[in-house]
């Protein structure tokens, strides 16, 4: 508990705005250990939040777990802790994207090791996946334009608004940019992708 106290106020003077939710652990469930833990991160946080991942791969895959604790017991008796599960939902930024597919790639090497690649793969990567978003977006547009299925408004605003968010840029610009910060052979890919894409959309 002392180590704990000294390693969140060293952790305060980095990052003066973030507080303690919760703790984590390895494994696949809730040990006995679990409790006295628990009960120390209760007095630093309202509810805390207890997160188990399986790295020993007991499913088959890396499950995350989490629990918030409740007392049970006769009151005036003997108190115990109930540990409630909770909905998990996975989410990262786009700029953890890259190391989130690299995780997702030693999967299926015998070694689970992958290299990383280069800049070029992961920009030629990054296209096709807005490729293949693009084709998903006009099916669905042409659909509803010939009648096969019924518009959804909430869907149409979610487009107008990512249209909107595109940024106005002269092609000058634009090559300038990309001449700066890309290859040769990267720009290549590029340009080609965008000819395509524009033919796409016309």
């Amino acid at each position: 508990m002392e180590f704990a106290k000294n390693m969140y106020e060293l952790h305060k003077r980095v990052s003066p705005t973030e507080v303690i939710i919760g703790w984590y652990a390895t494994g696949f469930d809730i040990t006995e250990h679990s409790v006295l833990i628990h009960e120390y991160y209760s007095r630093e946080a309202t509810n805390p939040i207890h997160l188990t991942v399986d790295t020993a791969l007991q499913s088959g895959k890396m499950n995350i777990r989490a629990y918030v604790s409740a007392q049970m017991g006769v009151p005036g008796k003997t108190v115990g802790v109930m540990f409630t599960p909770l909905s998990v939902k996975y989410i990262y930024y786009d700029t953890e994207r890259i190391g989130v597919d690299l995780l997702q790639r030693t999967r299926v090497t015998p070694s689970r090791t992958k290299g990383l690649t280069s800049d070029l793969s992961q920009v030629g990567s990054a296209a096709s996946r807005i490729q293949d978003m693009l084709t998903t977006v006009l099916a669905y547009i042409e659909d509803v334009l010939s009648g096969k299925v019924t518009a959804d408004n909430s869907v149409g605003r979610f487009l107008m608004d990512l249209v909107n968010k595109v940024p106005t840029i002269t092609a000058e610009d634009f090559e300038n940019m990309l001449n700066s910060n890309i290859n040769v052979s990267a720009r290549l890919k590029i340009l080609k992708l965008i000819v395509y894409i524009g033919r796409m959309t016309s």
